[in-house]
């Protein structure tokens, strides 16, 4: 029925970057013929496979994915797009009998997903490359400054270095003359979902951060840097836009461009890569009702397929 929640937990998993979220997933999923909806804002783009640790094609074709690689990397994809499609395909996945597993770090869309959706405008290109024009001249801590004095609450929760967040929240000001806050308490237009949110979080983040260089230098063995100069040579991508901005592309970028060398472009990256996976943590940690299970101990991963199974008290 229209508007009416989902009975039946949706189950979760997430935690911070390079955390081991994807080995979890994929065995979960083959011990309960899952479908898996990606939950991440850097997989939803085409051509960006390697920087984004995007599921291989072995893994897609052994288990479902969805999300993945459904916009090109010009798009801005919303909280809103995400939650709005895969509240569909929950009820999609259900209707042939089988149950999903939402998997991804990108907190920001769980809560969408959670906390249903409000009747904020949609992204207008236009707008978003003059606040960049804006930013480009004035730097971004001005158009934080202009926040605060508009939707001082929002200004409260959004960092003054979180561009694309700084962004949306003058960009709903400016399209609906309304504050992000006021839209927030008018409550959602339609209802969350019900989670049962699994996550893999670190006892000691110095081991996290290992696997995060780690990661990236086998990013760089398998070619990321040629990946970006096939985005850059398509000729209709730019540094500022979303895709760009991901962790590993914004530094390459900068690297390509000359304003870097690779010893920097290395130590920015796993630094960049390292203030995501703070941030995700302390998202996290300001929700109270998640089960966590120690990405460092050696069997994390059947911790977490247990936590899930236990999902549905299987």
């Amino acid at each position: 029925m229209p508007g009416s929640r989902v009975q039946a937990p949706v189950r979760v998993l997430t935690g911070p970057t390079a955390s081991g979220k994807t080995a979890a997933a994929l065995r979960l999923a083959r011990e309960l013929d899952l479908e898996i909806i990606s939950m991440d804002s850097a997989l939803v783009y085409r051509g960006m496979d390697i920087g984004t640790a995007k599921p291989t094609p072995a893994e897609r074709a052994e288990v479902p994915h969805h999300l993945i690689d459904i916009v090109e990397p010009t798009h801005s994809f919303s909280a809103a797009e995400f939650a709005q499609r895969a509240r569909e395909l929950v009820g999609q996945v259900r209707a042939r009998g089988r149950e999903p597993l939402l998997v991804g770090g990108t907190l920001l869309y769980m809560r969408a997903l959670e906390q249903g959706l409000n009747d904020l405008p949609p992204a207008d290109a236009g707008l978003r490359a003059r606040l960049e024009a804006r930013a480009t001249v004035e730097g971004w801590g001005a158009l934080h400054a202009q926040l605060a004095r508009i939707d001082p609450d929002s200004a409260a929760r959004i960092e003054a270095g979180d561009t694309q967040r700084i962004q949306r929240a003058l960009e709903v000001w400016e399209l609906s003359g309304r504050t992000l806050s006021q839209h927030f308490v008018d409550g959602p237009r339609e209802p969350g979902l019900d989670l049962r949110v699994v996550s893999l979080e670190p006892s000691d983040r110095s081991w996290l951060h290992a696997r995060i260089a780690l990661r990236l230098r086998a990013m760089l063995r398998a070619g990321l840097l040629d990946e970006v100069r096939a985005l850059r040579a398509r000729g209709d991508l730019h540094a500022q836009l979303p895709s760009m901005r991901c962790v590993g592309y914004r530094q390459a970028w900068d690297y390509l461009d000359g304003a870097i060398d690779a010893a920097q472009f290395e130590q920015r990256a796993i630094a960049a890569t390292r203030q995501l996976a703070k941030r995700q943590l302390t998202w996290l940690r300001a929700m109270p009702r998640r089960e966590c299970i120690d990405c460092c101990a050696a069997d994390a991963t059947e911790q977490a397929v247990r936590a899930l199974l236990r999902a549905d008290g299987v």
